[in-house]
């Protein structure tokens, strides 16, 4: 698994075109302040770790990007473009529903972007250490 963490100021998205044929309906634009933005890809040997232990893993992650950035607002966006390797859709959107949920158990707001769309991003970042983290877990 790739996670690559930006906090944003403002990070807001609007559903451009559907890349998953059976993919829901993605609803309208959205827009957050003062939130982690995670890109993440889930990759084939995800899978064969298991999803308790994934999903475990990454919720630390960004239980621990979250606190380094004095937040608890958390924006979730599968993003299979951090490795040639891809864990199926089904295991992905898995994950990241697990993930949540976790992440809403211990009073973090989160959300996720619409799963099978590529979005028009706006990310307004500040320039500063962990303000980006990058990490392979």
């Amino acid at each position: 698994m790739k996670v690559l963490i930006f906090y944003t100021r403002q990070f807001s998205y609007t559903p451009s075109e559907k890349n998953i044929d059976n993919a829901p309906d993605p609803g309208c634009a959205k827009s957050y302040n003062k939130c982690l933005l995670a890109f993440i890809q889930i990759e084939e040997a995800d899978e064969e770790k298991g999803l308790r232990s994934r999903e475990k893993k990454l919720a630390n992650h960004l239980k621990w990007a979250a606190r380094k950035n004095n937040t608890k607002k958390i924006v979730l966006h599968s993003f299979a473009h951090l490795s040639d390797s891809k864990a199926s859709i089904d295991f992905t959107k898995q994950l990241f529903d697990d993930a949540q949920t976790r992440l809403e158990n211990v009073d973090y707001e989160v959300a996720q972007t619409p799963f099978g769309y590529f979005l028009d991003l706006k990310i307004d970042a500040p320039g500063f250490s962990l303000a980006r983290i990058w990490a392979e877990l």
